[in-house]
This record gives C-alpha cells, sequence and structure tokens, in this order.
C-alpha cells in the first residue's frame, strides 16, 4: 500500500536537460486504414518499415507507451464505445505491443493518468469493457501503470524544460524516466482548448494530478487525487504542490487559451517523443467532450506515425482539413495560441509539410475535412 503522501524530501531523481535544436524535418507514415479489422497490424508493421524499422528504435530497450484514454469509459457519443470516438482503440495498442515485441523490445509498459484517480489502469480498461490481459499477453513483457500518482516508485522523476515558457521542470512518475523509448499513442480529434489532440497534446496527462491536480496538497502531493488539472494548468489558479517548481512567470495570462498550448510544448520540451502514432481510423469531431452541443462521430479512416511529433502532427492536422502552418485566429486554432507553432518556433520539429517528407499515401488522398462532418447520427461514412 502506498502512504497517503510521499514525503518530499524522497521525491525527486534529476534528469539532465535535454539540449534543443534547430527544428528538425523527419518523415512521417501515413496509411489508410478504413476499418479496426486485422490489416491492422499489417498497415502498422509496414508503416514502421517506411520509417526504417522498429528493430533500430526498440531492440533491446524498455519502452513507456502514453496512451489516449482520457476521460471517463461511460462518456459515449452516439452510444459508441469510447474507442471509436475518445480514446484509442484496443486493435491499435495491441498491434503496436505486438509489433513491438517482435521487434526486440525489452519492455514495455502501457501509461495513462486514469481518470484523474489513483485507481489501477486495468480497472480503467474494465470499465470500458476491455480485457487488460489481451494487452498484457500481446508481448512478452508488458506493464499497466497509472501515472497520475508515484506508484510502486514511491517517488517521483524531474524533467527540466529548457528554455521554459510555463514551467522550467516537471515531476512525473517514476515510469517516464525508466524507459529508453518514449511513445505517444494518440487519437485523431478536436479540442476546445487547444483546437486539435494528436500527439503532443495526449502527453498533457503525462502530468501527475498528485501534483498538478486540482486536488493536490499546498505542500505535497495527494497520492489519492480527485479532479482534473483545471485550477493549475488552466486557470492558472495556484501553483502545484510545493515539491515541483512554480512557474517562470506568475503574472503572465490565466487564461486556457494562451497557457495550455505553451504547457503542451514545455511537456514535449522536457521529455521529447521518440516514437508518435495516431489512431485516426475513428474519432470525433467538434472538440473533446461528448457533452459539447457540436460532438459528432468522424471516420478518417487512417493512421499516422513518424519520430517527429510537431511533424506527425503538421500531417495529422493536413488530413483533418487544415493548414498546420495556422497559427491564432485561424482554424483549428480560431481561440487560441498554436502549440504546432510554438513547438516549430522553440525546434521541436517543422510543421511545415513542404520540408517533410510523407511515406505512403498522400494527405490530399487521404484528406478528411472534420469541420465538414455532419450531425452526430448522420455521420458521414
Amino acid at each position: 500500500m502506498l502512504p497517503d503522501s510521499v514525503p518530499r524530501r524522497a521525491l525527486l531523481t534529476a534528469l539532465p536537460a535535454p539540449v534543443l535544436r534547430a527544428a528538425p524535418a523527419r518523415t512521417v507514415a501515413l496509411a489508410r486504414c478504413p476499418t479496426y479489422g486485422p490489416k491492422t497490424l499489417e498497415i502498422l508493421g509496414r508503416m514502421f518499415d517506411q520509417l526504417g524499422g522498429l528493430g533500430r528504435l526498440v531492440n533491446g530497450k524498455a519502452v513507456a507507451i502514453k496512451l489516449n484514454l482520457g476521460g471517463p469509459a461511460s462518456a459515449r457519443l452516439n452510444s459508441l464505445p469510447v474507442e471509436r470516438t475518445n480514446w484509442v482503440h484496443p486493435r491499435v495498442i495491441g498491434s503496436v505491443i505486438h509489433l513491438m515485441d517482435a521487434a526486440g523490445a525489452r519492455r514495455i509498459r502501457l501509461l495513462e493518468g486514469a481518470r484523474y484517480t489513483a485507481d489501477p489502469l486495468a480497472e480503467h480498461m474494465l470499465e470500458a469493457g476491455w480485457e487488460p490481459l489481451a494487452f498484457l499477453r500481446a508481448g512478452r513483457n508488458v506493464e499497466l501503470e497509472n501515472t497520475n500518482v508515484a506508484g510502486p516508485a514511491r517517488s517521483y522523476a524531474r524533467f527540466p524544460v529548457p528554455k521554459p515558457l510555463i514551467y522550467p521542470s516537471f515531476l512525473r512518475n517514476k515510469a517516464y524516466a525508466d524507459c529508453d523509448v518514449f511513445v505517444s499513442l494518440a487519437k485523431l480529434k478536436e479540442h476546445l482548448t487547444t483546437g486539435i489532440t494528436l500527439s503532443m497534446k495526449n502527453c498533457f496527462g503525462v502530468t501527475p494530478t498528485s501534483i498538478y491536480g486540482d486536488s493536490a496538497g499546498a505542500a505535497e502531493p495527494d497520492e489519492k487525487p480527485q479532479g482534473g488539472r483545471g485550477e493549475i494548468f488552466h486557470r492558472g489558479a495556484r501553483q502545484p504542490a510545493s515539491a515541483a517548481p512554480a512557474e517562470v512567470d506568475p503574472g503572465s495570462p490565466r487564461t486556457a487559451d494562451w497557457r495550455v498550448p505553451r504547457i503542451v510544448v514545455d511537456i514535449a520540451a522536457a521529455r521529447p517523443i521518440d516514437l508518435a502514432i495516431v489512431d485516426g481510423v475513428e474519432s470525433m469531431a467538434g472538440g473533446e467532450g461528448v457533452a459539447r452541443r457540436n460532438a459528432r462521430p468522424a471516420r478518417a479512416g487512417v493512421l499516422i506515425a513518424g519520430l517527429n511529433c510537431v511533424s506527425v502532427d503538421a500531417v495529422g492536422a493536413a488530413v483533418m482539413g487544415f493548414d498546420p502552418l495556422a497559427r491564432r485566429g485561424a482554424a483549428p486554432f480560431e481561440n487560441c495560441d498554436s502549440f504546432l507553432d510554438l513547438a516549430e518556433r522553440h525546434g521541436l520539429g517543422s510543421r511545415d509539410l513542404a520540408r517533410v517528407e510523407i511515406a505512403g499515401d498522400a494527405v490530399k488522398n487521404a484528406r478528411y475535412a472534420f469541420r465538414d462532418v455532419p450531425p452526430a447520427g448522420a455521420e458521414r461514412r
């Protein structure tokens, strides 16, 4: 059993700050995948080969995969299973595990901050009707962990942010430090606060709610957290638990449209994504959250993968019918700053598709305009 709180003196394992380079442009693999059928495995395998092969990336390595399983499993749109709208699909997860195991991965950890609580990740999956054992059996050494809290490690790792926009460093569950390869396995979605949700925004959930959540203590983490990250991250109404560093500039704007895109970039800079994978086979348009009036199912029928998260998300934006070079005021960033723009200017990668080699299908052939998706109940097929 974990104690109710973790002593501050036992919290930190320091990691060296990564060095920023000029915005790189890397190959992105794009493939049509109409359904979550058996061919999903074959398609993903071909995509990874187009990126140079998984073996080069994961052979003999410990892999951490941040899943996109945000929100409760009960939040269904049009009575569809949550994996067909909000969550990355289990077929995609299982296929990635199988391929990484075959490529020689030494250990694979599936990670997510499950429903803002300290409940086991397996319980979160069971609520969706999933069988966690299927993931554990898809490879030889697979683990599950809810990273909202310190977990079995009982302490956190510190991730410094080079050239911080909001936070100079973050504390995270040590599973994000105890890995050689970090993977973001995301969903292709619109988002109320950041315009779109792809591989970078997926990593917003790596921050433990024990420290950055609404119930976090003023001095110590709350190892039995409840609630989201609205108070600290979205509204900036308070600082995180004092075990974690406060903001660089507490006088900066206190609005989510300004803060959240910058926090997304800080998180990506603190621990760069080694492999970004985006499930766009089925998802949702109109902004994340089924309670939103204009939320509706979307079926882009695509998978995207690459070794640079900015370029992957730029391709994803283009597939969704948006201009990845758009800035605030233009779709999908009408009401927020563009995290793609901020990330590129921060040196994390290129969003300019003229510089990005796209392997597989062309964007023009895979384009599925999310803003043209009809109302729920009459979704385009």
